[in-house]
């Protein structure tokens, strides 16, 4: 079968149970329905890997100027605000990210690495201490809300308040299929929070991006405030919440498979494979939207122009056609394909390197305190979104020697 509405597989992105596990439902939508149609809510998906990865490459014809997210509030021509040159197509995608990067230099991200790693021990350490903490709430959900508040120059004394909102926004309850309130209210707090921040960084400026993103220029074209406020609610937003989950499935993953967890264990020089098996096993950022342009033949059937595709990320990764025995956690996985984490074409994410920086650096300074872990599965707690997997909460319990 391809493309149907096909009821019996029942995709619903706002669905809790979904969100338990979405991945025997993605299995069904790649074998029967690759190109599935919900009528209900209005939108595609595609679900095999080389239709995702086409998907990402082919920015003519699915366009991005309408946001990545299927919610109704924050799809549209005002997703720029928040979402910033997510939410463009070239050229203007092409001239603010190029802009952007003048300012978010590999350098700049080089540079954060000791200090991730003293923010990695001033909250490992305590945590540690204790024996028995929420590996969220005490570490995972703090430090990349730091290294990103560090980052854009937000001061130590805002970052609780910063890093709560930052939650609020991604928030969903259950059969809520829009942007809620709280989130609304949320969102609107933080954009005046960095438009304060211009303003104060206008007056003086300092070491931070936010400060550099004032003094970029190129061909004497500069970022408007308006375009810096949506990238740096971008990487509060994106850069936070992607790496606090990954960082959570990979502590959720291990547990389930000791045999592979023991391999970073005995020898740390394995946790970036570790980093990088989660991020295909279990990636943080499962769906991203896109807008078709013109009518597009797909697997027998026509997306209509202004119809909404979702390109399933997390149903990629997962494509036994692709990555063999790809339901198995297994950190000597060798593909010569790269993993839909983290997008592709233009729209590739320019954080990449900051986020696997980050998790290497948390997971080696973790395995190299403790003996082993055990996770509370009941009382771990799942974020819901259409958009993000992973934890708000996880209690764990560390053994050390």
């Amino acid at each position: 079968m391809t493309g149907t509405t096909h009821a019996a597989i029942g995709f619903n992105p706002y669905d809790y149970g979904f969100h338990d596990d979405p991945y025997p439902t993605y299995r069904l939508l790649r074998d029967e329905a690759p190109l599935y149609r919900n009528e209900e809510l209005g939108f595609w998906a595609v679900s095999r890997y080389a239709d995702v990865m086409a998907g990402f490459k082919d920015s003519k014809r699915l366009s991005s100027a309408y946001g990545v997210s299927l919610d109704p509030a924050a799809y549209g021509p005002q997703a720029e605000k928040t979402m910033s040159f997510l939410a463009m197509d070239d050229p203007r995608h092409k001239r603010m990210r190029s802009l952007v990067s003048r300012g978010f230099t590999p350098r700049r991200v080089r540079e954060l690495e000791e200090r991730i790693r003293e923010l990695t021990r001033q909250y490992l350490e305590p945590a540690l201490a204790a024996r028995e903490f929420d590996f969220i709430g005490w570490f995972a959900g703090k430090l990349p809300m730091d290294v990103i508040s560090e980052l854009i120059g937000v001061p130590a004394a805002d970052r609780d308040r910063v890093r709560e909102l930052a939650d609020t926004v991604m928030h969903r309850e259950e059969g809520v299929q829009d942007v809620p309130p709280a989130a609304m209210d949320a969102a609107l707090e933080l954009l005046q929070y960095y438009a304060d921040m211009i303003a104060e960084r206008k007056a003086r400026r300092t070491e931070d991006l936010t400060s550099a993103l004032l003094d970029v220029e190129l061909d004497g074209d500069r970022l408007t405030d308006d375009e810096i406020i949506g990238f740096l609610f971008l990487m509060v937003v994106a850069g936070n919440e992607t790496t606090t989950k990954l960082l959570g499935n990979a502590l959720y993953w291990g547990w389930h498979n000791p045999d592979q967890l023991a391999k970073p264990f005995a020898d740390p020089e394995r946790v970036p494979d570790w980093v990088e098996e989660t991020l295909r096993y279990d990636t943080s950022s499962q769906i991203i939207a896109r807008t078709a342009t013109e009518d597009i033949p797909w697997h027998g059937h026509t997306i209509q122009a202004g119809e909404v595709v979702l390109l399933l990320v997390g149903s990629a990764n997962r494509d036994g056609r692709v990555f063999p025995h790809a339901d198995s956690f297994d950190l000597d996985r060798v593909s010569s394909e790269t993993i839909a984490s983290f997008g592709g074409g233009s729209h590739f994410c320019l954080g990449a390197h900051l986020a696997r920086m980050e998790a290497r650096i948390a997971l080696s300074e973790l395995v190299g305190r403790i003996s082993g872990y055990e996770v509370d599965v009941a009382n771990a707690r799942r974020v819901h979104s259409t958009n993000v997997r992973g934890f708000a909460g996880l209690p764990i319990r560390v053994e050390t020697d």
